[in-house]
This record gives structure tokens, sequence and C-alpha cells, in this order.
């Protein structure tokens, strides 16, 4: 199931990448929240691919929502995709190329499959629990940077950001803490940097399911930590999500106001 998420996920990107630049039909899901027809024609390949090979496995896609397999019953330990066809829609409509294919396995709660690819630099990053994360097939590592001081952070800005007052303050706290944050637009790929060491922190507040299920893998198979703004095991299906190296993690916490 690793190899297949691995492929589909670059078949997928190759339809990104074979439109990007090109006039694309661009339509809105909330005041800036954009959907385009490569983010449909990515995801129509993923599900179809699914359907086809585990017709039995329920799916979770961000454009189309939930769809139940044949036998899934929630809770029963059954298989459960979670699609991000195209993570960095935005950056995609203006042709910034900053985005990718995200796709997880779940059963029973937890992730046991995630792949993320980046079709513009053709990386690909995979994990299966227990077995590690690659890079192309090379095994990966988080950083090892211990003092916040010295750590490149990033975050994503929400939508939502006049629900989410604390937004402002956080980003100007890690500012002066940290010696640097970035904000790339796609939360994925920031999850995949946190797992081969590029960055060392990422902290969100109103991510969904698929934004972070692939990447979590990735996180905590490399070695590194991923929670909620409070230390707890980290519940997907909720908004708030913190990553690191882990030796910067409980530093994040601190000046996230939850040590």
């Amino acid at each position: 199931m690793l190899n297949f998420a691995i492929q589909t996920a670059r078949e997928a990107g190759a339809v990104l990448a074979d439109r990007l630049g090109r006039a694309l039909q661009v339509s809105q899901k909330g005041d800036i929240d954009l959907v385009t027809e490569a983010d449909l024609a990515s995801e129509k390949l993923i599900i179809e691919r699914i359907k086809s090979h585990y017709p039995r496995h329920a799916i979770l896609a961000e454009e189309s929502g939930a769809s139940n397999g044949v036998d899934f019953v929630p809770g029963k330990g059954d298989w459960k995709w979670i699609i991000d066809p195209l993570d960095g829609t935005t950056n995609y409509a203006h042709g910034y190329p900053c985005f990718c294919v995200s796709i997880a396995l779940e059963r029973a709660g937890a992730i046991e499959i995630g792949v993320i690819y980046d079709p513009t630099r053709d990386e690909m990053f995979a994990a299966e629990r227990g077995q590690g994360t690659t890079l192309n097939g090379r095994r990966v590592r988080v950083s090892k940077v211990e003092d916040l001081n010295s750590a490149m952070l990033c975050t994503g800005f929400p939508y939502n950001v006049r629900e989410r007052p604390n937004f402002a303050r956080d980003f100007a706290s890690f500012t002066m803490e940290a010696q640097a944050v970035r904000r790339d637009g796609s939360a994925a790929i920031d999850l995949a940097y946190i797992a081969c060491g590029r960055f060392d922190g990422f902290w969100e507040d109103g991510l969904n399911a698929w934004d972070v299920a692939a990447g979590l893998l990735l996180v905590e198979e490399a070695g590194g930590r991923v929670s909620n703004f409070t230390g707890g095991a980290l519940d997907i299906y909720t908004p708030k999500v913190l990553a690191s190296n882990g030796l910067v993690h409980d530093a994040m916490m601190k000046v996230l106001g939850t040590p």
C-alpha cells in the first residue's frame, strides 16, 4: 500500500505540474479559500485509483468530503485514505511553486502510511509506521537544533484569522524568540521539511485532517514529535498542531503559553 500511495501521489503531482501556469478556472470556497480545476482533477485521479485498487476502503478528501467503502464501519478498524490533492492551492493559483499532493492511510485512528509529493522539486517524502521516513528513497531524520533561538520555524496563516486572535500574538512571539520564522503556504510541505531537518518546528491553528495526516507520520517516523498546543496526543480532526524535532518542543509550548 505504501508503493501504491507513492505511485498515486506521483501521478496526481504530474496532473498538477501539467496545469501549472495555465489559465485555470478558479472558484472560492470561502472569503479567500480557493479551489482550482487542478485540485479537482488531481482528486479525481486519486479517488479513482483507490476505488479501483481498494474498493472497500473509506476515503476522506478535501474537495469531495467523505465516502465509505462497501464494508466500512466507523470504529471497527477499517482503512481510510485521507487526501489533499493540492495543498497550497493559493500558491498554485498564482504560479508560486510551493504546493504538493498529500496522501495518508488511517486505520483504527492511527496513521499507517503517509506520502507527500512536491512535483516542482520532484521530492517524494514517504513513511510507513515503524519503518522510518524517506526522501526519494533515502532515510531522513529531524534536525539536532536544541535551542529555540537557533531554530528556523514555520507556520501558516489561518483563513479565519479574525476568529483566532492569538495568532498575531504567537507569530510575533516566535519571531522574537527564534532565529527565523517562515510562512510558505503549505502545511504538508512544512511538516515534510520538519521530517528532513530543513525546519526545526511548526505550529498552526485552523488546519484540517487532510492538511496534517501524512505529515505527522513523516515527522514521527523521522524521530520528531507531534502534539496539540498543550503537549497532548494530536487528534488530526482538531485544528491546533505543534510539530518539531522534539528538542525545541517544550520551548515552543512555552511561547504558546502552554509550558
